[in-house]
């Protein structure tokens, strides 16, 4: 079947549909880092990070929210990249599915400090200041709609900044992943699901409908083309 990359891709996900064990969600969570590490997914948020906290002071404290942390990879890469940097940060995490909580904190070696939670970010209600907002390889699976309400919700929430690192539309990044991860072997939801993340990701004019239904100008908003077919939209204040 001959497939257009012209729209977004109205297809769903398993994992947003079908039930799944616990053991099943780890493996499938287990591989999907594996694909980040594979794909350099978490570059782009750090060299951001590196970007937006260049001008503060090094001794101030910042506080970092990731929406949609899955495994908590990330969330432990950005501990290690603030160590690196003698940063200072306070890391929280907001994930909807309950069961990413429990496996995100087992993954997570003792002496990490990360506060991991699970509920609706839009009811996410936080204790002090959040700096900087980080959602990466979320947003495709949400439509444009639910998109426009989290960017407007980012821009009250993040005193500092917002970063969303997602994939790129493009018939290469398809056909190579489905490729990959069946050669690799991961799991069937990351074979099934991840060619469809691709197809149902953005492309430039659909982050400035996005981003115009938001409210934002083009010039508040940089949008950003990354190696590995990556393109992320970043908000500084």
């Amino acid at each position: 079947m001959s497939r257009s990359f012209a729209e977004r891709s109205p297809e769903t996900e398993w994992m947003d549909t079908e039930s799944i064990s616990l053991e099943d969600y780890r493996a499938c969570l287990r591989d999907l880092a594996a694909v980040n590490v594979v794909t350099m997914t978490h570059g782009p948020v750090l060299k951001w990070l590196d970007h937006a906290t260049r001008q503060l002071d090094p001794h101030d404290r910042v506080t970092v929210l990731d929406v949609g942390y899955g495994y908590g990879d990330l969330l432990r890469r950005i501990h290690a990249w603030s160590r690196r940097r003698n940063r200072p940060v306070d890391l929280v995490g907001v994930d909807l599915n309950p069961m990413s909580e429990p496996i995100a904190r087992a993954a997570t070696p003792p002496g990490v400090s990360i506060d991991f939670r699970t509920g609706n970010v839009f009811d996410f209600k936080p204790e002090k200041p959040i700096d900087f907002i980080i959602c990466s390889q979320t947003t495709h699976h949400m439509t444009n709609v639910e998109l426009a309400d989290f960017i407007r919700w980012m821009e009250r929430v993040a005193t500092r900044g917002w970063f969303i690192a997602d994939l790129y539309r493009h018939p290469i990044p398809f056909h190579f992943f489905r490729a990959l991860s069946w050669a690799a072997r991961w799991h069937r939801f990351v074979r099934h699901d991840g060619p469809i993340s691709i197809a149902r990701s953005f492309r430039r004019k659909d982050w400035e409908t996005i981003l115009a239904s938001a409210g934002l100008e083009q010039g508040a908003v940089r949008i950003r083309w990354y190696p590995s077919f990556r393109l992320c939209v970043s908000r500084l204040k």
